[in-house]
């Protein structure tokens, strides 16, 4: 796949938000407060996030705390692991008292601003070394790992609305291609692949394709593999993009995935995909 270059990695982004926005437009209130399968969120509040990180990086400050509302120590949340996350809850904490219809005027307002401001980076803005979720990388490449988190926060919604949305297309395809990226890296430190491993990935539906990782020092993606695949998995897509986003365990999905060869070591890394913050 080809890389995006930054006016169409912008763009792809505009289109996100936009798919976003989309998804809530017609949401009554019972529709808005709808448990997600992020801990403790509800629809309300994955978008309040997204408008959280793009205020952010736009140099904006979470609102301030009302003295009337109960306070939340977001480090004692369980699920909250880093700072990330802690900065995560207290933008959601402080925008949760605001009605629907003033989260998407907010949503709105921000996501044009950061179109805007994505806009008018010149070349050497858009390469600077940057900190990222995935550590220090150019600004460009911290932007796909937006686009790959409201990507992912799309399909939360539409998860727990019930709702279908298109997960492939030159979108899908970018925002994947991120999450890809760290799964030769999970299948070695949490999955234990051992070294040597030969490990096929059969993926069907939006975003088909078959994945191949070696386990040679390090594992990695190859062309083909040395020999034949020590263990081959075969699953959907989108079921291998919700259990590396640790939105659902492999456990209730036992019908949709086949592993051959090393059943041990097939089914060990499919329970130990879960990655993302």
């Amino acid at each position: 796949m080809s890389e995006p270059e930054q006016a169409e990695l912008i763009e792809l982004l505009t289109e996100q938000w936009q798919a976003l926005d989309r998804l809530v437009a017609d949401l009554d209130e019972p529709g808005w407060r709808t448990p997600t399968t992020l801990p403790g969120w509800t629809v309300f509040d994955v978008l309040a996030h997204v408008i959280g990180t793009e205020s952010w990086l736009l140099g904006e400050r979470p609102p301030a705390a009302d003295p009337l509302r109960p306070k939340v120590d977001a480090r004692e949340l369980p699920h909250v692991r880093n700072e990330t996350g802690v900065l995560n809850e207290i933008w959601v904490d402080r925008l949760r008292p605001l009605p629907p219809a003033r989260l998407r005027e907010l949503f709105a307002s921000v996501t044009e601003r950061r179109a805007a401001a994505l806009r008018a980076l010149d070349a050497d803005a858009w390469a600077a070394k940057t900190p990222s979720p995935i550590g220090e990388v150019s600004y460009g490449r911290f932007m796909r790992v937006r686009l790959f988190d409201c990507w992912m926060h799309e399909i939360d919604i539409a998860d727990a609305l019930g709702v279908t949305v298109a997960e492939g297309g030159r979108r899908g395809e970018v925002a994947f291609q991120e999450f890809l990226g760290s799964i030769p890296r999970v299948l070695v430190k949490r999955g234990q692949a051992p070294e040597g491993a030969r490990i096929e990935i059969d993926l069907s539906g939006a975003l088909a394709r078959t994945l191949r990782v070696a386990v040679q020092g390090r594992a990695g993606f190859v062309d083909e593999l040395d020999g034949p695949p020590d263990t081959a998995i075969a699953l959907d897509s989108g079921l291998f993009t919700r259990l590396g986003g640790g939105r659902t365990a492999a456990a209730e999905h036992i019908g949709e995935i086949a592993v051959r060869g090393d059943t041990e070591l097939g089914e060990r890394l499919v329970r130990s995909l879960a990655f993302t913050i």
